[in-house]
């Protein structure tokens, strides 16, 4: 589900449908955004249907507990575009076990596009080829990392390029297909309430809420917040809504950076980005939420630079404070994370002492980005960091790197450091 307050257009719905595969978009309370390949409801009333879009007026966006439905734009087989396909790898598989499989083709001119089309179609979340077999099935142990082929690259393809298959007969390419294994949307609080508090720690425009997201998907435990945001609560974090002392999440966002507040927390996982891309990221978020971007007119106006003089020094006495203060520390680079997924997850659910199966991490894996990563389409049409605004800002990257040296953690990464 996708959810949008102030946004949300019969558009919007329909190109986010389309792009995850799916054949229908439909509509409700006005701000809810839902995808599906049938219809098993019967028709209700049109008056029923009375709430206007948030972002459209005089578009129908479904009603209380009715969904005004639109049949997605069909693309010819071969040209639709998905989000969130994924090469999972190669993997060594016995017939005995391809057999069991619940949907299989045989396409004579198969490509990855095709079979991927396929198991989307079929609502299922991997696409199984050895040409010209074509195969849909599960998230399973059967497809855990050290089963891959030797010397497979793991390479991330785009959905309508070809992959040849290795030689040998049990071989497969497999790939994630945008649809969502229905086990990874099942999230709880913890089964017994901890004694411990783990904050997830950063500075605004970390990537925090990108990192629960992950950290749900994982787990299967609801995160909570120090803060309540409601726009978060309807996408689905129902952890918002705990008292944050509760113990029944898995980890505590947190914003704070005072002595008393870190003290309040047992361990933490302290996130740090790219400040130019943190500062850039929570920009946007106060002018255009979550998903938005700010225009070129709000980067040239005052607010900016008033903006960064504030909250640039901000980035680095978030770091350094909790460097000093924390109890027990993991320290997570957000770009670290993007490009080895994997083994951060596993360094996180550790610290987490949470046991991480398999199902769970193809979970992560194939629905890294959900909707919670803003699109990295529109850029500025200039450099927003003046000369000046670099001056203040790299000094701060420096004194962040020797602190996180001195307390034995590695520095911030290669890219964070002036040139």
């Amino acid at each position: 589900m996708l959810y949008d307050l102030r946004k949300m257009t019969s558009s919007l719905c329909q190109d986010t449908c389309s792009e995850s595969g799916y054949q229908f978009a439909g509509l409700e309370y006005g701000a809810e955004c839902h995808c599906g390949n049938r219809i098993s409801s019967s028709r209700a009333a049109e008056e029923d249907c009375s709430l206007v879009c948030r972002g459209e007026r005089g578009s129908p966006c479904g009603g209380v507990g009715r969904l005004s439905i639109y049949k997605v734009e069909e693309q010819l087989p071969g040209h639709r575009k998905f989000k969130n396909v994924h090469h999972r790898g190669c993997f060594k598989l016995p017939n005995s076990t391809i057999s069991t499989f619940p949907v299989s083709s045989f396409q004579p001119n198969l490509t990855t596009q095709s079979c991927v089309e396929t198991c989307t179609d079929k609502e299922l979340p991997l696409a199984v080829f050895k040409k010209p077999h074509c195969f849909c099935t599960w998230t399973s142990s059967l497809f855990s990392l050290n089963q891959q082929c030797v010397g497979d690259t793991g390479l991330n393809l785009t959905s309508n390029s070809t992959h040849t298959a290795a030689p040998e007969l049990d071989h497969y390419q497999v790939y994630h297909t945008p649809v969502l294994d229905s086990r990874c949307k099942e999230r709880m609080f913890l089964p017994q309430r901890s004694s411990s508090l783990v904050a997830l720690s950063s500075f605004p425009g970390a990537g925090n809420t990108w990192v629960r997201h992950l950290i749900e998907l994982v787990t299967g435990y609801y995160t909570g917040s120090f803060y309540f945001d409601g726009t978060l609560y309807n996408r689905g974090f129902k952890g918002e809504k705990d008292y944050w002392k509760s113990g029944r999440s898995i980890s505590v966002k947190t914003h704070e950076s005072g002595q008393k507040e870190i003290e309040m927390f047992d361990s933490a996982i302290l996130l740090i980005r790219n400040p130019y891309r943190s500062l850039m990221a929570e920009f946007n978020r106060k002018c255009a939420g979550h998903l938005g971007h700010a225009t070129d007119v709000q980067l040239k106006s005052k607010e900016w630079p008033e903006f960064v003089s504030s909250y640039a020094p901000w980035w680095a006495s978030h770091a350094l404070s909790w460097l000093r203060f924390g109890r027990r520390l993991l320290v997570v680079h957000y770009e670290e994370l993007q490009m080895a997924l994997v083994p951060q997850l596993r360094l996180l659910t550790a610290f987490l002492n949470v046991s991480m199966t398999e199902e769970r991490l193809f979970c992560a894996q194939s629905n890294q980005d959900g909707h919670f990563k803003r699109s990295g389409g529109q850029r500025p049409s200039f450099d927003p960091f003046t000369p000046d605004m670099r001056q203040m800002i790299d000094p701060f990257i420096l004194t962040v790197d020797q602190a996180l040296k001195s307390r034995n953690f590695s520095g911030v990464p290669q890219e964070y450091l002036p040139r």
